[in-house]
């Protein structure tokens, strides 16, 4: 009796203690302190993901490098495409600024997304995308969010809407680019190749990294990788996007530019920001459709080829006995 409870505990404890861990490193953010964030959680999250039981293996020892270079490829490319938006542009030039970061999103999803769906031929389920542990992701991005939400925007002063308004459509825009491209696909790929450790761990450093095209300092991406480790534990716990978007992420971009106030946009900015995120779940609308149309047609087809074989074995045998 004692082995069974013993054993019921320890399929029990990873299921609360990584949300647990979650919650915890959120509250932390109370403290504002980038440096205690981006040194603790992370050492924090490695000494539980050490003495907690995992399903898969730590290091996987094969590693897919036609997934690294895609990985490293896109990466580069939208690293590229934000340093020049933000870094050469800016918002002296407010034409090249949107194009380039529009641009930057739309591959950071679209990249992903054609490699994993066409180029790979795997499911949008690779990418975080679809209804596998859909309300255990949805109930934990609630908690998570609710909380963030309470020790960030709770009470804070909203500006008039033309100046928060714009930024909440950036925020939501970015946040879905951010979730896919980072946690289904870098985070995906790379625990996929390297095992979850070196995967959460990898990914959020790339994370934290990628800032750099905003401008960012070492001790604000140093924070961001803590940050990047909270977002990746959360993805790896269910699964499922929904986690992370359409209110964990966002909630924190729009607390961030709020709160820098250096970000000023039109209201005309929302029409493109709609346009780039219409973009974005259209491609991968017809990415599921493609891929009900491929899983529906393949036992047709597999049926079809025993109809051919079957008539042609009719018409050998007619010839043979006529």
């Amino acid at each position: 009796m004692s082995g069974t409870n013993l054993s019921g505990t320890a399929q029990l404890l990873p299921r609360y203690a990584w949300p647990v861990f979650l919650v915890g490193a959120i509250l932390l953010l109370a403290l504002g302190n980038p440096t205690v964030y981006g040194v603790g959680v992370p050492l924090a999250a490695l000494v539980l993901a050490l003495v907690m039981p995992m399903s898969r293996p730590r290091w996987t020892g094969h590693p897919d490098w036609r997934d690294v270079g895609a990985v490293a490829t896109l990466y580069v490319g939208v690293v590229a495409l934000f340093w020049l938006a933000f870094r050469v542009f800016t918002q002296g030039n407010t034409l090249g600024l949107f194009l380039c970061f529009a641009v930057s999103m739309l591959l950071g999803v679209l990249g992903p997304l054609a490699y994993t769906t066409w180029i790979r031929r795997r499911a949008l389920a690779e990418l975080g995308i679809g209804r596998a542990n859909l309300r255990q992701a949805v109930a934990l991005g609630l908690i998570l969010a609710a909380v963030q939400f309470a020790i960030t925007l709770w009470g804070y002063p909203l500006p008039r809407p033309v100046d928060w308004v714009p930024l909440a459509a950036l925020a939501i825009t970015v946040g879905f680019f951010e979730a896919v491209f980072f946690r289904g696909f870098i985070q995906a790929r790379l625990e996929a190749s390297f095992g979850p450790i070196a995967g959460v761990a990898g990914a959020a450093a790339l994370y934290a990294a990628y800032h750099v095209g905003y401008g960012m300092d070492a001790q604000e991406m140093l924070f961001l990788f803590g940050l990047g480790v909270v977002y990746a534990v959360a993805y790896c716990v269910v699964r499922n996007l929904i986690v992370l978007w359409p209110l964990l992420l966002p909630l924190g971009s729009f607390y961030n530019n709020l709160r820098g106030s250096s970000i000023q946009m039109p209201w005309e900015a929302i029409l493109g920001f709609a346009d780039v995120l219409g973009v974005m779940v259209a491609a991968i609308w017809f990415a599921a459709r493609r891929e009900r149309r491929r899983l529906a047609g393949a036992p047709r087809g597999r049926e079809s080829t025993r109809k051919r074989r079957h008539l042609r074995h009719r018409g050998d045998a007619g010839k043979r006995f006529g």
